[in-house]
């Protein structure tokens, strides 16, 4: 099944389009920036064309491996190895392998995916079977960006979480895509499903994650269950490795855009700081620095610059590269540089702290308007607005944007209505 790309909407459809509020400031927005809003959503259809490639083995069940380690191949995980030696099969089936049993190193079962392996040493593997998606198909509308036999790329809205876990069972994206796609489910037990802090991450390595082995849809990334926007799904087992591939080199393309408490200074930087799990706060990570990074946190870069300076300098349009893919990495980076995400209250963006930073900015009149505006969030303000990769059946380079909800877009028209107002008032005083 193919469905086609949609057509982005027209700007004057939306006010967040609405050319009168780019005209009035033209250093609000970027040419670029303009551009990738108004492009259309896949710049690529390339994608659809199933014969260039050959057709990828979509089961690697009962697969045999028979060989032995090159001498001078230095110290090797074991499941990295074998995962080199069988092509396009995911890590994480790999590691599902082993931990059953399934693999022998020098005629001894081992099942430790980090074993290390050296050359000389006679490794002996079978593929394990796929397991039933420890969740259950359910019909739950679902924002199909694009999809074809193998891909899917999805916009997540602001309060779905995407894989079940404690809380949230059922209701969530995979159960919606198991449904869409016509793939069997297993019912979940507290043994089956994810921790709280790993359900509400978007990390690279969740693509090596045991759940990973399951019967697709293949999740290759996450989004909180606060952050709305784009998300690609694989549908195979080829396409979940080409994808968990392109998120280890870090080649897979993402912009963010959010709205922040402060406006960061300066107005474009890169943050790179170590993410690690707050001690004081287990739903919570951190941004640590110095010794107390080490082996408590990991590498983390991103890099930001503000697109937009609202209420009079109190807030800011603030566009998101990432280098890396850390669990709340914006969200902790954000807090890090002194501008945590409107509405994110685990992050220091409690509605006194926005209060504190933007009244003072703006006129008394719109006093009340603000704290109406920062009692209706009920999430950060993140979108997920841009996703590019190299689709893992053509090869072809493709990429899709999607413009903010209307929770956010409303915030950021009322700032800036807020900010306009506000000069009016002063240059006529």
């Amino acid at each position: 099944m193919l469905v086609s790309p949609r057509s982005v909407v027209p700007p004057q459809s939306s006010p967040f389009f609405s050319s009168s509020s780019f005209n009035r400031n033209p250093r609000r927005f970027r040419p670029e920036f303009l551009a990738r809003f108004l492009s259309a959503r896949c710049c690529s259809t390339s994608a659809s064309s199933p014969g260039e490639n050959a057709t990828p083995r979509s089961n690697y069940a009962g697969t045999r491996l028979d060989e032995t380690v090159e001498t001078g191949s230095g110290k090797l995980r074991l499941d990295s190895w074998i995962s080199t030696r069988i092509s396009g099969i995911s890590r994480a089936r790999v590691q599902s392998s082993i931990k059953t049993g399934l693999v022998s190193v020098n005629g001894k079962v081992v099942d430790k995916a980090s074993y290390s392996v050296r050359g000389g040493d006679e490794i002996r593997c079978t593929i394990s079977e796929l397991q039933p998606l420890r969740a259950q198909p359910e019909n739950i509308p679902l924002d199909i960006v694009y999809e074809d036999e193998h891909v899917l790329v999805v916009n997540k809205p602001a309060d779905m979480v995407v894989h079940p876990a404690p809380g949230n069972p059922t209701g969530t994206l995979v159960n919606g895509i198991l449904h869409h796609c016509s793939l069997p489910g297993l019912a979940s037990s507290t043994q089956d499903i994810i921790t709280d802090l790993e359900d509400l991450s978007d990390d690279e390595d969740l693509a090596s994650s045991s759940n990973a082995a399951s019967i697709r849809p293949g999740i290759v990334h996450r989004l909180d269950k606060g952050t709305s926007g784009l998300l690609v799904v694989a549908k195979d087992e080829h396409s979940h490795a080409h994808l968990s591939e392109q998120f280890k080199l870090r080649t897979i393309r993402r912009v963010y855009l959010s709205l922040t408490a402060g406006v960061p200074s300066p107005v474009s930087g890169r943050v790179e700081v170590p993410i690690g799990r707050d001690v004081h706060n287990r739903i919570r990570m951190a941004a640590i620095t110095g010794p107390m990074a080490r082996g408590k946190a990991r590498h983390a870069a991103s890099r930001y610059k503000v697109i937009e300076t609202l209420a009079g300098g109190g807030s800011a349009l603030v566009e998101w590269k990432l280098e890396t893919g850390r669990t709340h990495q914006i969200r902790a980076h954000a807090k890090y540089i002194g501008c945590p995400l409107l509405g994110d209250e685990v992050y220091g963006a409690t509605r006194s702290m926005a209060l504190s930073l933007l009244q003072p900015k703006l006129s008394p009149s719109h006093h009340g308007r603000l704290l109406e505006l920062l009692s209706e969030l009920d999430r950060p303000c993140l979108h997920a607005f841009s996703l590019g990769f190299n689709h893992p059946r053509t090869g072809k380079e493709i990429h899709f944007s999607c413009p903010p909800p209307p929770d956010f877009e409303k915030m950021l028209i009322q700032l800036r209505k807020m900010s306009t107002e506000t000069k009016k008032v002063m240059t006529a005083s």
